[in-house]
């Protein structure tokens, strides 16, 4: 049995350490208060069978809360007390310098809970250790003098979770749509070098990657661009190609028509399209940034984003090349073909290619392949989507976070501005929490929830006054170069976190659990689900209340949970034990979704989850679990159908893993070690080397590929299929 210690390292439990402890604070009171030796014995039993309990490894705040309950437990208060005492003088101590095992653990590779924290990261690697390192001095810097201790105490105790708190102490911003069409059309500077306007279709899709590491640097969330604003240049390449061509026959003395002229043209573009969109595939996953990991990168893909005739022609080749080259993946160190995971694809259905017969339907059913292969795209309904955002169609930025509609006309020609925006940042409302420390009563439920709502406004405005008075200087490419904004050097950037330019997120998470708690079912129940939705609504209620208040875009966001599950899941088996369907998984779920072991079909779950998604205009994204879908591309097409016409935002979840020991190509089993702990094996070989087997799974919207926590693994260990 294993056991997390304060640095994050994982150690074998010894019961002789607690024994020890004990035994200090025994000899601390008069002989006739001691423990004997019998009852200290026992005090050591329990607290290894809790530990066993917990199916994972337990910390040692939660151990020493054991021997604390233990000592109680048969009536020795006095030393219970000296070893509160020899604890408290303890922590103090490790306040003068809380980072310092922490640091240490992250250099020598053996913090559990750090390598384990962020599924698209490798710990082992340098620049990610230097992030790290960075990030647990600004936590600590966070917790100690940038953030109220109420709002630091709720982070910590799971009642809400102030995201990204080790990039808080820089005013950086969380996501954003990158406005890639100024950039490329207007110039850029980047890395204080100027990059005019582009000559060619692989020239501008080179420059959108190196932008696009730029970016990720200078924010700590997802980006998203579109190919639309890429796609002028397949003409700027046409015309050029077409002037070479003339030219090479003249040059050769030999006359040509201009239809052979044309034709030589297009078999160019068609090879200079193949090339801009591998630069995109390849250097995206390849460029590293500067906190250690490839961009979280979004490419949209609408057909509609741009007039009819040439240019959505050109965009449907784009398109093409880009799912041609995804379903073919990439090479992994052994040379074998395998599922990367960026950039995110995001593919919008629409009438001219959602349907047999339509015009783009052969692009439809390459998406589908693409999806029964490698996962993505994902797909967004441009019905459902002008139906909950005003008439418009637009990415979300990154995986899920959506900007609340234009409805004003902020670009300067008074037409809708989506390019450009970002969010400021996220604190998420842990429901499961709310209702546990209800006990079931629905009028302190809503009591709770005003204040836990008004706890997470608390920290979310911190959020926006950190930001408040950053000159454009912090970020060149950002404020002043057209990624987002064109701001004069050394101009705040105070304007743009009003007036709906950009947005600010109440996250929440446990909306599953907390019904059952209440209501002692499923909110798939229809008894739950009225509970359910009223809660949505509420949440929505304080959203529109603050941003009438404040003039700032606040929006009810679907929060991902990626390393957060497991976080919240601890804190609620502390603070309120197992409680059955509630808090006795390492998990809980994930915004509004059904839970993983429901069972329910992918057309019952989308339609339901539907309903929820609306009620989240901040961020949502509701999913499928399906088999190997490769040899059953029409159930495919059917499930994108049903999303077109019944949800915004959707995707299919398949496996996509391979075993570099074997060459296993199937699905790597989830099992348990005779620790209990969670670990990935090979069903051919065995195998539970990770470093030897590549697993893509679907975590929080993106796809991880660098394995996860003992909670979201066992969240994906349970996942039910749906079709």
């Amino acid at each position: 049995m294993k056991i997390i210690k304060r640095s994050g390292k994982e150690m074998v439990f010894d019961g002789r350490k607690i024994v020890a402890a004990i035994e200090r604070a025994n000899t601390e009171v008069a002989e006739r208060l001691r423990l004997n030796g019998d009852q200290i014995s026992y005090i050591e039993r329990e607290v290894e069978d809790n530990c066993r309990s917990l199916t994972r490894a337990a910390n040692v705040e939660e151990i020493q809360d054991m021997v604390e309950n233990g000592i109680m437990g048969v009536g020795r208060y006095e030393v219970a007390r000296k070893y509160i005492t020899y604890r408290y003088k303890h922590a103090l101590v490790r306040q003068a310098n809380t980072t310092d095992e922490q640091i240490m653990s992250l250099i020598d590779c053996n913090n559990e809970e750090v390598k384990q924290e962020n599924s698209n990261k490798n710990p082992t690697v340098n620049s990610v250790q230097r992030d790290y390192m960075a990030g647990e001095v600004s936590k600590d810097l966070t917790r100690r003098f940038l953030l109220p201790e109420d709002i630091v105490r709720a982070h910590e105790e799971g009642l809400i979770h102030f995201h990204d708190s080790d990039y808080f102490a820089q005013r950086m911003h969380n996501c954003c749509l990158v406005n890639l069409e100024d950039m490329l059309q207007n110039g850029t500077v980047i890395s204080e070098t100027m990059i005019e306007k582009p000559h060619s279709f692989a020239t501008a899709c080179n420059i959108a990657t190196q932008a696009i590491a730029q970016i990720a640097s200078s924010q700590y969330g997802g980006q998203s661009i579109t190919l639309s604003h890429l796609v002028p240049f397949v003409e700027v390449s046409r015309q050029k190609f077409r002037k070479e061509v003339a030219q090479e026959f003249a040059d050769a003395g030999m006359e040509a028509t201009e239809e052979q002229i044309n034709t030589i043209a297009e078999l160019r573009v068609r090879k200079e399209i193949n090339r801009g969109v591998q630069v995109i595939q390849y250097q995206v996953i390849t460029l590293m940034t500067t906190n250690g990991q490839a961009p979280f990168i979004t490419v949209f893909m609408y057909l509609d984003e741009v007039p009819e005739g040439r240019l959505r022609d050109d965009l449907a080749l784009v398109i093409e090349e880009m799912l041609k080259q995804r379903i073919q993946g990439v090479k992994n160190e052994k040379g074998v073909w395998i599922t990367p995971a960026f950039p995110k694809l995001i593919y919008v259905l629409d009438e001219d290619n959602v349907s047999e017969g339509s015009k783009y339907y052969y692009l439809t059913k390459l998406a589908a392949k693409c999806t029964a292969k490698r996962m993505v795209p994902d797909y967004i309904s441009a019905k459902k989507m002008k139906e909950f955002k005003n008439g418009d169609v637009y990415p979300c930025m990154g995986c899920r976070s959506f900007l609340t509609p234009d409805t004003t006309g902020l670009a300067e020609d008074g037409s809708h501005k989506y390019y450009g925006r970002f969010n400021q940042g996220v604190v998420t409302l842990n429901l499961v929490d709310v209702a546990c420390s209800s006990g079931k009563d629905e009028d302190l439920f809503w009591k709770l929830m005003d204040e836990r709502t008004e706890l997470c406004r608390r920290a979310l405005m911190c959020r926006h006054e950190r930001l408040l008075g950053t000159p454009s200087d912090v970020a060149p490419i950002l404020w002043q170069y057209g990624a987002l904004a064109r701001l004069k050097k050394g101009e705040k950037i105070d304007k743009l976190l009003y007036n709906n330019y950009s947005t600010i997120s109440l996250g929440y998470a446990g909306l599953c659990e907390c019904t059952k708690y209440m209501k002692g079912v499923s909110h798939t129940d229809e008894a739950g689900k009225d509970f359910a939705l009223r809660v949505m609504q509420y949440m929505n209620d304080k959203c529109a209340k603050w941003r009438a208040e404040t003039n700032i875009s606040f929006s009810l966001y679907g929060t991902p949970l990626e390393s957060t599950t497991y976080k919240f899941a601890k804190c609620l088996q502390k603070r309120f034990g197992s409680i059955p369907g509630v808090t006795d998984r390492n998990y809980i779920t994930n915004s509004y979704h059904v839970h993983v072991t429901e069972e329910i079909d992918a057309f019952t779950k989308l339609k339901f989850e539907s309903e929820f998604q609306a009620l989240s205009p901040g961020g949502a994204i509701s999913y499928v679990e399906v088999p190997n879908m490769m040899h059953n591309i029409d159930a495919v097409l059917g499930v994108m159908e049903y999303i077109y016409d019944n949800i915004m935002y959707a995707e299919l979840n398949t496996k996509s893993d391979y075993c570099q020991k074997c060459g296993y190509d199937g699905e790597i089993q989830i099992v348990s070690d005779h620790d209990g702990k969670l670990v990935w094996e090979c069903p051919v070989c065995g195998n539970r080397d990770q470093s030897t087997m590549n697993v893509a799974r679907r975590t929080c919207g993106y796809i991880g590929t660098q394995f996860w926590n003992q909670g979201r693994t066992q969240e994906i260990k349970e996942r039910v299929l749906h079709l």
